[in-house]
Parts: structure tokens; sequence; C-alpha cells
């Protein structure tokens, strides 16, 4: 009896060292190669609440601006790869799809507020997820509208728009300020219009397809390609910076728009904090939509999107799996977790994430609550996106340094037959 008794001792013994083992190994770390340099700090501070409150360690990775695709690509074939990465528009989810775990039915798919910001690949996959999302368009300075004459909802449309920056140019040394900030055509400063602004004419050509854009098309036609010209002209011309000087680049437009030297400034939301922190009033500011003159656009939105978007690794660890979604889980879902996370990327389209206090979102929704149509980012469908912005820029820039109709056919070539030619490069 004794030696049955110090029998089952013994294996009841082995039971528990193997469950105490087993449960340290299920309890899983996470990984997060972050997008956004900007919010490193404050990821990292995020990453130890967690891990104080629940003992998971969660590593914040940040990727340099401009290079997480290759960062991404590096740390995959690593031996602890990330369990939570980005893949943001339809080409990342052909390129990265398979290494995304289906988020259908989770916990934290469970707490989106919209399926507005869900990427899914040609299966039905869910393969990532929008974690925050962000708008565009023209930030005003409404109390230099004002000053110049004009009520702060006086401009509704493209010839509104037109009147006003065309008069506070003629007006610049009377004023004291100009319409338009520079439109640096730098590195730095040239994906406002080869990217945001060229959005204008994806967004209102996919809307003519039979079928709404679900991934890159092969071609485009350039219908609105007017109407783009129309506003960089429009932008460029009535600045206090001569275009032609444009392609050297090295102009701060956020300081001019700061120092009240300029009314309109072609940015999003992300530039709240920095205006704030300059001392520039949420009452003085607001966010117009890229008015171009296309018919009905007085009922146009701000430019709504993301490339922001969560994949978790379908190739780590049940354990790893489990804790990057309860980690995923809790920042949307805690107070001062999400309180954080909104305070760098904005907001957040959870149903229990905080609110943001952004004046630029708050205008995007009174649009949209207005009944006014967004412009989704349907520039997330450019075709080898660097290689297409790249031959872009070097049009624009024959163009503004002699802006005739021929070099303007230079930028419609860019524009529309370098879709053509990018999309052949990036699926030959």
């Amino acid at each position: 009896m004794k030696k049955l008794f110090a029998l089952l001792l013994a294996v009841l013994m082995v039971i528990s060292l193997v469950a105490c083992t087993g449960g340290e190994e299920e309890k899983g770390s996470v990984y997060w190669l972050n997008f956004k340099p900007e919010s490193d700090e404050v990821l990292k501070e995020i990453a130890a609440m967690y891990t104080e409150e629940t003992g998971i360690e969660v590593q914040i990775v940040t990727a340099a601006s401009g290079t997480y695709n290759e960062t991404l690509t590096a740390e995959m074939d690593k031996s602890t790869p990330p369990t939570i990465f980005v893949v943001g528009n339809a080409a990342a989810v052909e390129q990265w799809g398979e290494y995304c775990l289906d988020l259908t039915g989770t916990d934290i798919a469970n707490e989106l507020n919209t399926d507005a910001y869900m990427l899914k690949d040609a299966d039905g996959k869910l393969c990532s997820i929008g974690y925050c999302y962000e708008c565009y368009g023209i930030i005003v300075n409404t109390a230099l509208l004002e000053q110049a004459g004009y009520a702060k909802d006086y401009i509704t449309n493209f010839e509104t728009l037109k009147t006003v920056a065309e008069d506070v140019h003629a007006r610049a040394a009377e004023l004291g300020f100009d319409a338009f900030t520079s439109s640096g055509m730098d590195d730095s400063s040239s994906w406002r219009f080869t990217g945001h602004l060229a959005n204008l004419e994806y967004y209102y050509e996919s809307v003519d397809a039979p079928d709404a854009w679900t991934e890159c098309p092969a071609e485009i036609k350039g219908t609105y390609m007017d109407n783009y010209k129309a506003l960089y002209d429009l932008m460029v011309v009535n600045s206090a910076t001569n275009r032609a000087d444009l392609a050297n680049g090295g102009f701060d437009a956020a300081a001019e728009f700061k120092e009240g030297k300029a009314m309109f400034y072609v940015n999003g939301n992300w530039e709240w904090s920095g205006l704030s922190e300059a001392g520039m009033k949420a009452e003085d500011l607001t966010m117009i939509p890229y008015y171009c003159g296309v018919e009905g656009e007085e009922k146009a939105g701000l430019n709504c999107g993301t490339e922001n978007y969560w994949a978790v690794n379908a190739n780590a660890s049940e354990a790893d799996q489990k804790a990057t979604l309860d980690f995923m889980k809790w920042l949307v879902t805690d107070a001062e977790a999400s309180e954080k996370a909104v305070g760098t990327f904005g907001v957040m389209p959870y149903k229990n994430a905080a609110e943001s206090s952004n004046p630029f979102f708050a205008q995007a929704n009174a649009y949209a609550n207005a009944g006014n149509y967004t412009m989704p980012w349907v520039t997330n469908f450019q075709p080898n996106v660097d290689a297409y912005r790249a031959a872009l820029v070097a049009a624009m820039n024959t163009y503004n340094a002699d802006p005739t109709d021929a070099n303007w056919e230079l930028v419609e070539a860019a524009f529309v037959g370098g879709w053509a030619t990018q999309y052949a490069a990036a699926n030959q």
C-alpha cells in the first residue's frame, strides 16, 4: 500500500512538474514590428505597462522611416520573427498573406466599430485589420480666412477655393500672408502631391468604374487629370514660393503655416500635435476636402483611410499567438493604454478605445454626419509605389520649371502610362 501511495505521489509530482513547465511555455510573448517611428516611445511605454500588469514580455522594434518592407523581410527570416506586423494594402496582402493568421472571429476583430478597415485575401481570409486611421485634405487657418474678409464656411467647392486663393495671393503684401504654403517636391514633401493629392483622381475614377476597385487595376484612364492639374496649379501658383524652385526642396511648409505666413496647408490630422504645440487653437483651424471642380463636390468629405493594419504571424507558436491577440485586445479596451495609443495614433476604430481630441477627426466626422461622401485611400493601390512616384516627381519637376501643355503631357504619361508600366513590372 505504501509502495502504491509512493508511486501515485511520484506520478502526481511528475504531472505537476509537466503542468508547471507547460504553463511557462504557454505564457508566450509579443514582438511588434512597428511601422510608425513617431510612435516608438509611446508604444514602448505601453509595452512596459502590459508586462508589469501581466508578466507577458512585449518587445517593440521600430523600422526606420521608408524601410518597413525591407526590415520586415529581414526580421521574418530570424528564429524569433515578429508576432505583430503591418500588412497595409492589397499588394502587401499578396506578398505576406500566407504569413497572416486569419483574424476572422477573433476578440480583437470583434472590437472593431467598422468593417471599413479590413484587408482580406482572394479566399476571404481576414489578413489584417486597421489599428488607426487618418484623414487628410487642406488645413485652413480660419482666423486668417476671416482676416482676409471671408466667412469660415465660405469655401464649399473649387470655385470658392479658387476665388479665395487668388485674392489672398494678389493681396499678400497687404495682408501679411499668402494663400498656400510651399509645395516642395523633395522626398520630405512630394508624397503630399504624388500620393495624397493623386488620390482625388484615383477616387473619382474608381467610383466611375462598374465595380469598386478591390485590387490594383492593370491600368487607369486618367479621367480626372484635368481636376488634379487645376488644384495642383492653384496650390503652386498662389504661394510665396516660386514653382520653379520646388524641385530643390528645403522648404518648411509646417513652419510657414504655424507662423501665419500662409492660410492653406496641404496635409493631414497628424499635424495637429505640432500645430497645437506652436500655439494654434482648434477653433482657428479646419480641414476642407480636395475641391477640384468635379460635379457635386459640395458634398465631398475628407480623404480617410490607413496603411496601418495589424497582422498576426500565422507561423508563431500558439502561445505567442494567444499572447499577441490578448495584448491587442487589451490595448484597445484598457482605458489608460488606449488613451496613450490614441494620443500617438490620433484615433483607433474600436468600440471601447479612448476618444480622440484631434479636431481634424471631428471635422471628418462632421462631414460624414452631414451625409458627405468620404474619399477612401485609393492611393493604396499604386503599383510598385516607389518607382511610380519617383517618375511622377521627375515629370512634375519638369512641368514646374516650364509649365507648358507639352510638359503637362509628361506628367500625364507618368501618372497614367506609368501606372501600367509599374503594374507590369510588379506582376511579371
